[in-house]
């Protein structure tokens, strides 16, 4: 065992870089839940991302369009379960189930013939000045753009909900549809929007993955971390600031014990795999019953079904 390979500087930037899907993800659904919609498709619309991404990027060479494609495959699967959840007004917990089934499915059959193929370099955005700070600099100010663009829509988002009129709109919405109804705002388009949106979010994040995080594709390659944003926005009490707390705890442990597997712990590797699943439920579990009932935000419309004529 030789802990002294861990080097600190090296292990924070790696996790920023490891956080960064899950981030992308969580925000996304946080929206989705403030309008009162839960979307347990997040998985499917992150591997759906990731294969989309990864084509984009190969076919055109530019992991700028790659990301794009991404985002519009997320947000047409998104809107694929808004029309079903909210024109047609199917069961929001069943049809975010099979949306997850269905990317995992059409990611594997779209990710042949892609596997072992290499995707265009993302380059690192070096911060002028900043990235030159001995140690801090390499830590936080020498990643990638989606890094950056991850930890400007966590404080967009949280100025939006607290500050604006259309956050005001969405929390209203979230919080009482027939209420928001009777004073004229459009629940559903409402509801739309901010679908579409978790879904581009979810279709970026599965695009880090295959073209930064792991730059190849391989099948299930999200491995949970759908399910893992969809967590995290419920230990966050539905408050930005604590999305980015989970994401990054999340994110640590994962690099920690790959970490741990290189310096040859003697630990079962099965055991350090599962570590960063485990130790991120178990905090969020004592950090909520920490917090004690005052903390939990769920909105009250959440998953319950809007028709106008109701």
């Amino acid at each position: 065992m030789d802990l002294s390979s861990i080097d600190l500087v090296t292990l924070v930037a790696a996790l920023m870089v490891a956080s960064t899907p899950i981030l992308l993800a969580a925000i996304g659904e946080l929206v989705v839940e403030k309008s009162g919609v839960l979307n347990l498709g997040v998985e499917g619309m992150m591997i759906t991302g990731a294969i989309t991404g990864f084509m984009g990027a190969v076919a055109t060479g530019s992991p700028v369009f790659g990301f794009l494609f991404a985002a519009l495959s997320g947000a047409g699967m998104a809107f694929l379960f808004g029309f079903l959840t909210q024109y047609l007004l199917s069961n929001q917990v069943a049809t975010g189930l099979a949306l997850t089934l269905f990317g995992l499915g059409l990611s594997s059959m779209l990710g042949q013939g892609y596997q072992g193929v290499r995707p265009p370099s993302t380059p690192r955005l070096d911060i002028p000045v900043l990235s030159d700070i001995p140690v801090l600099g390499q830590m936080f100010f020498s990643h990638d753009l989606m890094v950056y663009l991850s930890l400007v829509l966590i404080v967009l988002v949280w100025a939006l909900l607290k500050f604006t009129r259309a956050g005001l709109i969405l929390r209203a919405v979230g919080e009482s549809h027939d209420a928001a109804h009777a004073l004229g705002f459009k629940v559903v388009r409402i509801r739309m929007l901010a679908i579409m949106f978790g879904g581009a979010c979810a279709g970026l994040g599965g695009a880090y993955l295959s073209l930064v995080r792991v730059p190849q594709w391989a099948d299930g390659m999200t491995a949970g971390a759908g399910w893992i944003a969809l967590a995290i926005v419920v230990f966050a009490s539905w408050k930005p600031v604590w999305i980015l707390v989970g994401a990054y705890l999340f994110g640590g442990m994962t690099v920690l014990q790959l970490k741990l597997q290189v310096a040859n712990i003697p630990v079962p590797v099965e055991y350090l795999s599962m570590a960063p699943f485990v130790i991120t439920i178990l905090v969020m579990v004592v950090v909520s019953a920490l917090r004690g009932p005052g903390f939990v935000g769920a909105p009250a419309a959440l998953t319950k079904v809007f028709h106008a004529s109701n």
